[in-house]
């Protein structure tokens, strides 16, 4: 296997942004958490993947997708190179009720040249495994068959690659008997449940020019309404020729089955682990130099093999897929004497993860930034996606988790946020729950429902299960309203004995928890009160000044009109005794 660089922006798996959720399920479902949250959205790192295909399995919302190659594929075929399609042994799983030759005729409608078998290169994988075994001394040998096991023991258990027996997979086997029979310039791509199998053909390009999901299969079928239900079965066979005990590869054991097969390996332990976190438990400690006699694993990422590959569709239960392999794959006993006819070693290297030379004092900095100063504060609840606040830690001293993933700590900073609100707040603020039994409240709450009940607010836990029909039963029953009807209330002036309330009722959970925002505003009435008393007194008497000075001014006014009439009549008198002299 050649080591190379993965290029992030053309890796097998990605992620949509826009539809990520933030629900981090993919970081705790991850089991070797190559997942880096950034501004609260999710991404694969690429270098520390092994491409088992569990986040595209288990995202909720289908944010994590797998990368479209079929449309390369289309330009390949439409290029006029031959390209010949190898097919995993686990489509007869896939694909219930549609036999070989559909198949066969459904792939060349497609536009491919011929359709071969996988098994075919599982069948030279297991007859050098074989020849492999027979002299093997004691020790432990990992099985290759499965790209993405090989990623995690090189990239996680690097001091087991050793281990790896120097065998290519089936696939990649395949590809090498298939080039001995196509034309130089034919091209191969293969269909399979397997994501990890696009790694081979980005490291294989010389034999492996794509690798298409049985999902990709399914909507290329679609996309040109190609039904293989709608084909004649005919006597048509598989190119260069079918398979035998290769067909039993996709089951868990088939790969040991079939070794066993060919000849006698009493000397051997065997051994089959599926399912990545039964990978990790096998090995994890394992040391190779404690075994007396050789050990054989095969390693398979997917719990029962590849019948259950992430890019396989799930309208079927695993017993039937599990089922029609078996009935398609035969009896074994052909697999007797079976030697290898081509060349198919591979040698495999350790990739050693880099961790950043990660210190102490900075394991203990970021549990600092998420709260957890002792050891009493790591909780190790799981919550982030990490099994243990120490490796959350180290993810946040290496970019890879934002301190909002810690719920623990987002749920007590929130806390205080709120408890700092309530102490700030003039009003008093009350939470209760169904039964009216108080959630939350703050101390001027207390305060407001009289002397004893701050007591009591003092010396327990913030009044917290008290019955409020109890503490304050002049309005537990608005509470209780909003309860039922699911409608906030409003009231400006509600009086309990002496004083006057401003009181809000608002619905929080409906029907399961309520609030209440309390004001006393008996000095403001009473202020407000005497104010408009007083401003009665002062339009009163503005207008008994007002009346005076019209009393006044109308007295003033008769005084001054009998003045004036009796000098416009003294006028009059002296005119007409001037007149009287001229006559």
């Amino acid at each position: 296997m050649i080591s190379i660089t993965r290029d992030p922006s053309s890796f097998a798996i990605y992620t949509v942004e826009n539809d990520c959720q933030d629900c981090y399920k993919c970081v705790r479902e991850c089991p070797v958490k190559a997942i880096k949250v950034e501004n609260g959205h999710a991404q694969e790192i690429a270098e520390s993947c092994i491409i088992c295909g569990r986040c595209v399995e288990i995202c909720p919302v289908g944010a994590k997708r797998i990368r479209d190659d079929l449309t390369p594929v289309r330009e390949l075929l439409r290029s006029g190179r031959p390209v010949y399609a190898s097919i995993a042994p686990s489509w007869v799983g896939e694909f219930a009720g549609v036999s070989p030759s559909q198949m066969i005729q459904t792939i060349k409608a497609l536009g491919f040249r011929n359709v071969g078998e996988t098994a075919l290169g599982a069948q030279e994988v297991s007859a050098s495994l074989a020849s492999f075994l027979r002299d093997a001394g004691p020790g432990l040998y990992l099985s290759t068959a499965c790209p993405s096991a090989v990623e995690y023991v090189r990239r996680y258990l690097p001091h087991l690659t050793r281990c790896l027996t120097p065998v290519m997979s089936p696939l990649l086997a395949h590809c090498k008997i298939l080039r001995e029979h196509i034309e130089p310039d034919g091209a191969v791509v293969f269909f399979g449940p397997c994501i990890a199998k696009k790694e081979e053909a980005d490291t294989h390009k010389d034999i492996l020019e794509g690798a298409l999901t049985f999902k990709d299969l399914r909507k290329w079928m679609e996309e040109e309404t190609v039904d293989p239900l709608s084909f004649k079965d005919r006597p048509i066979e598989f190119f260069p020729q079918k398979a035998e005990e290769g067909n039993h590869y996709p089951v868990e054991g088939g790969m040991i089955d079939t070794i066993k097969a060919s000849g006698d390996f009493s000397h051997v332990r065997f051994l089959t682990v599926s399912g990545i976190y039964s990978i990790k438990k096998a090995l994890d400690n394992a040391d190779p130099g404690s075994f007396s006699s050789p050990v054989f694993m095969e390693c398979l990422t997917c719990a029962g093999g590849c019948i259950n590959g992430p890019a396989s569709s799930k309208d079927r239960d695993g017993l039937s897929r599990w089922m029609d392999v078996k009935n398609f794959a035969g009896p074994l006993e052909k697999a007797a004497g079976r030697s290898e006819t081509v060349k198919v070693a591979e040698f495999y290297y350790p990739e050693f993860p880099d961790n950043g030379g990660i210190t102490e004092g900075q394991i203990a900095q970021a549990l600092a930034r998420v709260g957890k100063r002792t050891k009493e504060d790591e909780l190790n609840c799981g919550g982030c996606g990490y099994d243990t606040c120490r490796s959350f830690a180290k993810a946040l001293v290496l970019g890879r988790a934002e301190e909002s993933m810690c719920v623990s700590y987002m749920r007590k900073k929130a806390h205080k946020k709120a408890n700092a609100m309530l102490r700030s707040m003039p009003s008093g603020v009350v939470i209760a729950d169904q039964n009216l039994e108080i959630v939350e409240c703050n101390e001027r709450f207390a305060t407001l429902m009289g002397e004893e009940t701050y007591t009591l607010y003092s010396v327990s836990d913030g009044l917290k299960g008290a019955r409020l029909n109890k503490i304050a039963p002049s309005f537990a029953h608005l509470m209780s309203g909003v309860l039922e009807t699911d409608q906030d209330v409003h009231y400006d002036h509600f009086r309990i004995g002496e004083k006057l309330f401003e009181i809000t009722v608002f619905s929080i959970e409906s029907h399961f928890t309520v609030g209440a925002v309390i004001l006393d505003v008996t000095r403001r009435e009473i202020r407000r009160d005497q104010i408009a008393h007083r401003a009665d007194q002062v339009i009163k008497k503005n207008l008994a000044t007002v009346q005076e000075i019209a009393c006044r001014l109308g007295e003033h006014m008769a005084e001054t009109e009998i003045l004036l009439r009796q000098i416009a009549e003294g006028y009059g008198s002296e005119g007409d005794l001037l007149e009287g002299r001229k006559m």
